[in-house]
């Protein structure tokens, strides 16, 4: 007589079937799938009957250990299954009692594969260990547990359920760990104590745990020291058939050769190579996630390694073979090809200016190096990005910094515009690789735009003004270029004032107003009728005033036949208090008659100030 139950989960699949329980033994069924799973009644050892969350469990222990469990049951069957146990297997469903209070603080204890939570001596809930992918301290006195998600559903991620893939423990104190000196060689013979947190006796516990069902006989090959620039560490890498490890200091990973989408084997310069793996699940460092796994090889470092596999598992992989004595990164490549089954791609037909795959540009504030594929767009930095050719809208070239000058005039930019909508803009690459990245787009057909024209348009005038302005600031005479007329007759008077000065020392600011007012115009009364003869105009009337009392006429005619040679030489700010106002109506009708020499009376007058020991000359 068989008794059928339908709707009941084996395990933690979401798949639903049918369980039926006989005088042989019992079974389950996937709906939807082939799967069975079926145990014998010899095999039978115990049962337990608990609450979960998808209603109630039905746990079964086998002969070796391990054991079953089907979720689904109603409260209904409890009667039912406790009298098919006694009949068949002459097993007693034992009631484990769980712990509904919802405390966040209890006590952890490993049952068997998994990880169960107490709450006043009751099972709050369970982990199983199997799933944990990574185990890590997230802090002095946290733990992170993280799992892999199950790669065995293949429903749509629409129906698909949610899934716990985090959590964390605080685990606060210390714990003392006894360790055998006879362990590692140690030639002592007494145990020693060593006092850890309880953090990290909580954390060695688990990973240890958590490789169960995995000997060390299982590891295939294992690679130690290896360096992994993303993220930055030093690993050991330890190939299982299934998955493979990677050890630090701080962090450990576990990740599926399933997960791996890509493998990337690039030449960063003359000396190194870059082995890239693209995982479809990216692992994680707290809340930073990696999607790209980049590793860093010598040329010139060999190793000779030995796979822990018979002749006859080597065959079943391609291109696997049993010894290796060839550089490490093609060891690393070829058993990483041969277990994941993905193909690796290389460099295609693209090389840069100097005869390199990549060229060398920035990403925001990344920098790094741009690798043209053969079906990809590959920029390898701190957070690698990956753009595949088919999904280029179009690629523009510009100089948007050209204003910047001579720097961006040997560098152009590279906005790549994608149809799904993210665009990347790649700045600082080498003038000379135009040419060669703008003939290997046209080559793969995808839509170029060119704005470096624009650019250098722009860029033309800017030099020019670039080369001025340096001409101005490494010469001092060239600085008052705007105001040319005033310069000449101010070198002229420069001259003048350094003949009758006879005074050699450094007056005080008051003492050399005084005395440039009165050098400057007895200077311009020997000069009267030169300067009556050219006539330029009244421009520095105002500014010849106020140089002294005495030769107040003198500076009133010089003003109206000569109006800028005076003008720099005194201070607005002299003694002559009647001049005030003659310079008001000066200023008035300079102002009508020659607006554009007046705009910058102060700069000459703090240079007349500086020394009548400088000479200028044009």
């Amino acid at each position: 007589m068989t008794t059928q139950f339908d709707r009941v989960y084996h395990g933690l699949s979401p798949e639903i079937g049918k369980f039926r329980i006989a005088s042989s033994g019992m079974a389950w069924k996937g709906e939807e799938s082939d799967n069975m799973v079926a145990m014998s009644s010899e095999d039978i050892k115990w049962a337990q009957w608990l609450r979960v969350a998808r209603n109630y469990q039905l746990r079964v222990g086998l002969k070796d250990r391990s054991r079953e469990i089907f979720d689904g049951f109603m409260r209904e069957d409890h009667d039912k299954l406790v009298s098919l146990m006694k009949q068949h297997f002459s097993v007693t469903l034992e009631t484990k009692e769980i712990s509904f209070k919802g405390w966040n603080w209890g006590v952890t204890d490993f049952q068997g594969p998994d990880l169960a939570f107490l709450v006043s001596n009751k099972t709050s809930f369970e982990l199983p260990l199997a799933n944990v992918a990574n185990s890590n301290i997230a802090g002095r006195t946290e733990v992170s547990l993280e799992f892999a998600t199950p790669s065995s559903s293949k429903k749509s991620a629409r129906n698909a359920p949610d899934e716990m893939v985090e959590i964390r423990f605080y685990v606060p104190g210390q714990h003392t760990r006894s360790t055998r000196g006879s362990d590692a060689g140690s030639q002592k013979s007494d145990d020693e104590d060593e006092d850890i947190s309880a953090a990290q006796a909580f954390h060695d516990a688990v990973k240890e745990k958590a490789e169960i069902g995995q000997v060390a006989g299982d590891i295939i090959l294992s690679f130690e020291e290896v360096l992994v620039l993303t993220p930055r560490g030093r690993y050991d890498v330890d190939m299982f058939p299934e998955f493979l490890r990677l050890r630090g200091k701080t962090y450990d990973y576990k990740i599926m050769y399933s997960s791996i989408s890509r493998l990337f084997l690039l030449p960063k310069d003359d000396q190194h190579v870059l082995f890239i793996l693209g995982l479809s699940t990216p692992i994680r460092q707290g809340q930073t996630r990696y999607q790209y796994l980049v590793m860093q090889f010598s040329r010139e470092e060999e190793i000779t390694a030995e796979l822990n596999m018979s002749e006859e598992d080597v065959a079943k992989y391609d291109r696997l073979k049993k010894n290796y004595e060839d550089p490490t990164f093609e060891v690393v490549s070829g058993v990483f090809r041969a277990l994941s089954g993905k193909k690796i791609i290389g460099t295609g037909s693209f090389q840069s200016h100097d005869g390199h795959a990549g060229v060398k540009a920035n990403l925001k504030a990344v920098q790094g190096d741009l690798f043209m594929l053969e079906k990809y767009v590959f920029f390898v930095s701190k957070q690698p990005t990956l753009i595949e050719l088919s999904d280029i809208h179009q690629v523009v070239f510009s100089r948007l910094g050209a204003g910047l000058g001579a720097t961006a005039a040997r560098t152009f930019d590279l906005k790549i515009v994608t149809k799904s909508g993210p665009e990347y803009t790649f700045t600082s690459l080498n003038k000379e690789e135009h040419e060669g990245t703008e003939a290997y787009l046209k080559e793969k057909k995808v839509k170029v735009k060119n704005e470096m024209m624009e650019g250098e348009l722009i860029l033309g005038p800017d030099d020019d003004d670039d080369e001025e302005m340096q001409s101005v600031a490494s010469s001092g005479e060239e600085a008052p270029k705007p105001r040319i007329g005033a310069d000449d007759e101010d070198s002229e008077e420069d001259e003048d004032f350094h003949v009758s000065n006879s005074d050699s020392g450094s007056p005080t600011e008051s003492d050399s107003s005084d005395d440039g007012a009165k050098t400057a115009s007895d200077a311009s009364g020997d000069r009267d009728f030169k300067r009556a003869a050219k006539g330029k105009g009244k421009a520095a009337g105002k500014k010849k005033a106020p140089a002294k009392k005495a030769d107040a006429s003198g500076s009133d005619a010089d003003d109206d036949d000569k109006p800028k040679k005076a003008a720099p030489k005194p201070k607005p700010k002299p003694k002559a208090a009647p001049k005030k106002e003659s310079d008001s109506d000066d200023d008035a009708m300079d102002v009508d008659e020659e607006p554009k020499p007046k705009p910058k009376p102060k700069t000459k007058v703090q240079a007349e100030e500086d020394g009548p020991a400088k000479k200028k000359f044009k």
